[in-house]
């Protein structure tokens, strides 16, 4: 539970608190038709647990940097990562 909570951004103590909140309303629920069938019976507000479906964290887009020292002389290249495969040819052919 505690790696499902992180995967979504969630303190794991306060999705296992909901969890348990849950569990206890389903258990109540199943049990308040037994517990009073009279007509005039009220039955007791139960607030549940509510699903949500969560968005994935949009990624920034980072660049990738890059150094290369070579007989005394030193590159730096930033390279967006949008392009990652056309840097992975450069580098290649850069250090052949």
């Amino acid at each position: 539970m505690a790696a499902v909570a992180l995967a979504n951004g969630l303190n794991a103590t306060m999705l296992r608190k909901w969890v348990m909140e849950a569990e206890r309303v389903q258990r109540v629920n199943a049990l308040a038709p037994l517990a009073d069938a009279s007509p005039n019976a009220v039955a007791p507000r139960v607030e549940g647990f509510v699903a949500l479906q969560l968005a994935p964290e949009p990624v920034a887009p980072t660049d990738i940097r890059i150094e290369v020292q070579r007989a005394g002389t030193t590159i730096s290249v930033t390279w967006p990562s949008t392009a990652a495969a056309d840097c992975a040819v450069w580098l290649r052919e850069l250090l052949r």
